[in-house]
């Protein structure tokens, strides 16, 4: 079998018992992996080797992180198992890929948008974007926490303004994270209930996705992909869009992050995750005790604490100091 028919053997098989977003993942790594065997002449699953597998961990190390690398290999052995499963890999081979050194400090990623950079730049999109989509896609994974997968998963019959929340259903098209364990009925303020509502009045494209459910963020062709809606995200983001001085002295004429394609570039942007990370730090700043922000947010109190919690050391202490003075 050839690495390419391999693969979508795989991603096949896989369709069904990963979510979307974790199923683009591999799909994505993966690919890396396809584009290393055409250029080295392996054509045929059967004859992949350890020197093959070391070969192109090498290679994948020269441009991406140990965290990343890691990722990349782990789906990398995922994919061989099933290749011997089925008998088209040597039996075995799986175990020959060898895993980098993590470190804990590597797994945590330390960018972050802070509560007054948050502000800054819904105070901005109230003011000149009002209920667009940019504005509705940050606003709610600001408030709320949620991962993209959940946005993205959200249709408008999911809101309820008059009882003030969402509800986030895990259905087949679009599964949560975590499936049933992450449906949960998630509490917004009333000002994102206005927000949405005007949205949704007049702005929404009231274009259904495929199935005809009519999703919460809408597009014209139907419901948003991953990356439509990470691209509001670093678009609003950079500290040129919302009005201010580019830190970095560039040209906004000249500067390929001023594009839309190009927003991921600016140094200043963020992506979707640094929005949820500072959303559950600041949850935590404001008190929010942990196993509420867990429920809220669908993330485990050991998940929550080692990659999620932004909070410094000094910021944790005067937190404990608030509550110890009393005793």
């Amino acid at each position: 079998m050839t690495p390419e028919n391999a693969v979508d053997a795989y991603l096949a098989d896989r369709k069904h018992d990963l979510a979307e977003s974790s199923h683009q993942n591999h799909k994505s790594r993966l690919q890396r992996f396809l584009e290393w065997s055409e250029v080295n002449g392996l054509n045929d699953m059967n004859d992949v080797s350890g020197k093959h597998l070391h070969q192109f961990k090498q290679w994948r190390a020269e441009d991406v992180a140990p965290v990343t690398l890691n990722y990349h290999l782990g789906t990398l052995r995922q994919f061989l198992q099933f290749c011997e499963r089925l008998e088209v890999a040597p039996r075995g081979v799986h175990e020959r890929v060898s895993m980098p050194e993590v470190s804990e400090e590597d797994y945590v990623s330390d960018q972050i948008i802070l509560r007054d950079e948050a502000e800054a730049v819904l105070e901005y999109a109230d003011k000149f974007e009002y209920a667009s989509l940019r504005h509705v896609s940050f606003y709610l994974l600001w408030e709320t926490g949620m991962r993209t997968g959940a946005a993205r998963a959200l249709d408008v019959d999911d809101f309820y303004p008059e009882d003030g929340y969402l509800d986030l259903v895990n259905r087949p098209t679009t599964k949560l994270k975590n499936r049933e364990r992450g449906e949960r009925q998630v509490n917004i303020s009333d000002d994102l209930c206005t927000v949405i509502q005007d949205y949704i009045d007049s702005e929404h494209p009231k274009a259904p996705d495929d199935e005809g459910r009519m999703p919460l963020l809408g597009t014209g062709s139907g419901r948003p992909h991953y990356t439509t809606i990470q691209s509001q995200v670093y678009t609003l983001t950079r500290p040129c869009a919302i009005g201010k001085e580019c830190p970095h002295d560039r040209d906004p004429v000249a500067c390929e992050a001023a594009t839309y394609h190009g927003a991921s570039k600016c140094p200043d942007s963020v992506a979707p995750h640094a929005v949820r990370r500072g959303s559950i730090t600041a949850h935590r700043m404001a008190d929010v005790p942990k196993d509420i922000a867990s429920d809220r947010m669908d993330v485990s109190r050991e998940v929550l604490e080692k990659h999620y919690d932004g909070r410094t050391k000094e910021e944790r202490r005067r937190q404990r100091e608030n509550y110890l003075n009393g005793i």
